[in-house]
């Protein structure tokens, strides 16, 4: 009798069991096989930020508005002729590029928060043509922290080339290299040895101070006078005062065209009359305009040929081309030129990087340009430890109104 209920007592154990192991089946979702196989995707798809199928997204801070508002614009509209151009061909491996730009006016603190903005809500998949020296260098940490390329920076910073750092690369000379070259040209052609500095008092201008004197001590020389201005203003009396006592010959200025316009010509106005030399990022052909009369004999470095050679270099030729159709209120100038060649060098990189591009995959495309050729006669070079393509200097002089080539190194 014990073994018949010990029996029954299985039976009904085995039968509560398998009930309630039914009950779970009913009630839990079933598990498929796909969803343990396959990881689930990514917040951006198979994709890097900014790629998706049919669009490449990146973005830019740069001076739309205000004092500097000529060097932002024609900055933008140089890269964006390109641009527009490459995606009415249907883009870079089907893809096409698509750039938002935020006005910052020439203020650091508004291009941290544009940088922020592009990283984290528009998400773009590299930044590209910033302009200015005190806004670009207050965001390198946040490239860095957030690893994103940045490419194509309207200004010559120390900062941005040393130490080296992975993620950011600049196409033009340094202020540097164009400090020095001015230097060489006056100490040595023309024989002038009492050089001043005007400077923009920020990041830039320090910058532009700093080149001068390193150029200047391989001479055994020093700046016989040092004036400054405050960034956004035309407060130059003081600094136009104590140059002119110093009685240079000659005067380097890094700042913005219209304070060095103000400069040049309340100097003019006094009777005095030094060589002025003006580094590349003061917006030539801007300054020029603003001259008038007064800018005969102004020398101004440049880092790119004059675009006015068409015949010559085949880069002018298709950037006045492209920028009379897609910007037909813009006459072809040095800053927008520069713009032009960047965006050369972003559809050259895209085109290697390839149809699976990543931000790291960009960056190895960068690199491995090497000798490249963007027919403006000078050859574009990177590589991993080299983040600037150009080191040729291109010294121009105001004659006629108009600037004309002295030479290039």
């Amino acid at each position: 009798m014990q073994k018949i209920w010990l029996g029954v007592i299985l039976i009904l154990i085995s039968l509560g069991v398998y009930s309630l192991y039914g009950y779970l089946r009913l009630e839990s979702p079933p598990i498929e096989e796909e969803s343990i196989l396959k990881p689930a995707p990514p917040a951006y798809g198979i994709y890097s930020p900014g790629v998706s199928p049919n669009e490449i997204v990146i973005g830019s801070s740069l001076a739309l508005g205000g004092h500097a508002s000529f060097l932002g614009t024609q900055y933008l509209h140089g890269a964006m002729c390109l641009i527009k151009e490459t995606n009415s061909g249907g883009g870079i491996h089907h893809r096409r590029i698509r750039v938002i730009a935020y006005d910052d006016g020439y203020d650091p603190p508004r291009c941290v928060a544009n940088t922020n903005r592009l990283i984290h809500k528009d998400k773009v998949f590299c930044l590209f043509c910033y302009v200015g020296t005190p806004t670009t260098v207050k965001i390198i940490d946040i490239v860095e922290e957030n690893k994103i390329p940045l490419l194509g920076n309207f200004t010559g910073a120390d900062k941005l080339r040393f130490p080296f750092r992975h993620y950011i690369f600049n196409v033009r000379s340094s202020y540097y290299q164009e400090t020095n070259a001015v230097v060489r040209y006056f100490v040595e052609e023309k024989g002038l040895r009492r050089i001043a500095v005007f400077y923009q008092y920020d990041d830039y201008g320090f910058d532009g101070l700093r080149g001068t004197q390193i150029a200047l001590q391989k001479y055994g020389l020093s700046p016989v006078a040092m004036g400054s201005f405050v960034r956004g203003t035309l407060d130059i009396e003081d600094a136009l005062g104590k140059i002119q006592a110093s009685r240079a010959q000659a005067v380097i200025m890094i700042g913005t065209y219209s304070p060095c316009a103000k400069f040049i010509k309340e100097a003019r106005a006094r009777k005095y009359n030094p060589l002025f030399h003006n580094v590349s990022f003061v917006g030539a052909d801007k300054l020029v305009q603003e001259l008038g009369d007064a800018g005969e004999g102004v020398l101004i470095t440049q880092v790119v040929p004059p675009p006015t050679e068409r015949i010559l270099l085949p880069a002018c030729e298709q950037y006045s081309r492209l920028l009379t159709q897609y910007y037909p209120q813009d006459e072809p100038n040095f800053v927008s030129f520069e713009g032009f060649i960047n965006a050369r060098v972003l559809i050259e990189t895209l085109r290697r990087a390839g149809r699976d591009i990543s931000r790291e995959g960009f960056i190895r495309a960068l690199e491995s340009i090497k000798e490249h050729y963007v027919g403006i006669g000078a050859v574009i070079n990177f590589g991993p430890r080299d983040h600037q393509g150009i080191d040729d200097v291109y010294l121009t002089q105001v004659r006629n109104g108009k600037l004309q080539l002295l030479f290039y190194k």
